[in-house]
Order: C-alpha cells, then sequence, then structure tokens
C-alpha cells in the first residue's frame, strides 16, 4: 500500500495554469503506475491522465490531451499534473491514483487503481 497525498490545487480564471502535486510515501513508488481522476458536482468520477512506472510513457483523456501534462519524479516520490489552458469544465476535485497492475494496456478505470489520496479541489472561474 502507497499513502498519498495531492497538493497544488486553487481558485484560477480560464487560461491560466495550475501544476498539481501529489506525493507518495510506503511502498517503493517506482513500483506503481499513477494516474489523475477527476470528479465534478453531481458527475462520476473520470480519468484524466496515466503515467508508467519508469515515467516514460503517458496516456491522456480525449478532454485534456494538449493542454493537460503528467510527469514523475521517483527520486522523489510524486506525480505531478501541469495544468494549461484551464477551462471551466475542468472544476473538479482532482485525486491521484497509484496501480500496481502493469502490462502493455493502459489502466483508464478507478477500480484498477489500489490506493487513492484525498484530492485537491480545481476550481476554473470564466
Amino acid at each position: 500500500q502507497v499513502q498519498l497525498v495531492e497538493s497544488g490545487g486553487g481558485l484560477v480564471q480560464a487560461g491560466d495554469s495550475l501544476r498539481l502535486s501529489c506525493a507518495a510515501s510506503g511502498r517503493t513508488f517506482s513500483a506503481y503506475s499513477m494516474g489523475w481522476f477527476r470528479q465534478a458536482p453531481g458527475k462520476e468520477r473520470e480519468f484524466v491522465a496515466t503515467i508508467r512506472r519508469t515515467g516514460g510513457s503517458t496516456y491522456y483523456a480525449d478532454a485534456v490531451k494538449g493542454r493537460f501534462t503528467i510527469s514523475r519524479d521517483n527520486a522523489k516520490n510524486t506525480v505531478y499534473l501541469q495544468m494549461n489552458s484551464l477551462k471551466p469544465e475542468d472544476t473538479a476535485v482532482y485525486y491521484c491514483a497509484a496501480t500496481v497492475r502493469f502490462g502493455s494496456r493502459w489502466y483508464l478505470k478507478d477500480y484498477e487503481y489500489d490506493d487513492w489520496g484525498q484530492g485537491t479541489q480545481v476550481t476554473v472561474s470564466s
């Protein structure tokens, strides 16, 4: 099990940028593929981005592709989500998650992740 703590959320205007961080502790961070999910009020939690254990490959939801970048620093046990050109529809609670699953396919469902942070609120005003 790995413990995850997100930070970096806040209130911004449309077009602004934010960088979310997720610090991990517990088991070996580099053993986990990491993901970011978000949940807007009244909506189900949805996949945002994921990164493989070594950080060499990433995958994004269509809604954020080209605007968001996921990265990780295994030496710092941290995964990041750089969010640019933010839109009001990006408003949500953002969660980072860890999975020990590995393979050739991408893990895009929340039930495929084993450990979760508490979430950080991102609010984008128009």
